[in-house]
């Protein structure tokens, strides 16, 4: 059910995006920055959805919440000349990475299971 969620959405942002005016130079950096915030919690939804203790009142306000600071970040960055959203970038990457290793782990996890029980029944049918 969430992969066709996945498949919708990206099907969307693509048509949106083709049709969508181009975002001026002076505001990438906030959009960027929102968008790197933004896929730290799908992963993380993801993740916690493998986990199966997903909560959407927590995605909601994560996705929400994370760009909007990811965003401060930046423009307090940019009032004080100093990179303050690397930190932003490094951490929500990091997070990302974790997040997928849990997601992958659980796949390969439900494939070698899989993979013994047709083994086992194979054995017990013969």
């Amino acid at each position: 059910m969430i992969f066709i969620a996945i498949v919708i959405g990206c099907i969307l942002g693509a048509i949106i995006g083709i049709y969508a005016p181009l975002v001026p130079y002076t505001y990438s950096g906030y959009l960027a920055i929102a968008i790197i915030a933004a896929l730290d919690s799908v992963f993380g939804g993801l993740a916690s959805t493998v986990k199966k203790q997903f909560d959407l009142k927590v995605f909601v306000s994560g996705f929400f919440g994370n760009a909007i600071l990811s965003m401060l970040l930046t423009y307090l960055g940019q009032k004080l000349n100093v990179d303050i959203y690397l930190a932003a970038i490094i951490v929500f990457v990091g997070r990302m990475f974790n997040n997928l290793a849990i997601i992958r782990r659980y796949y390969l996890e439900k494939w070698t299971n899989r993979k013994k029980e047709v083994a086992n029944t194979e054995k017990t049918a013969q």
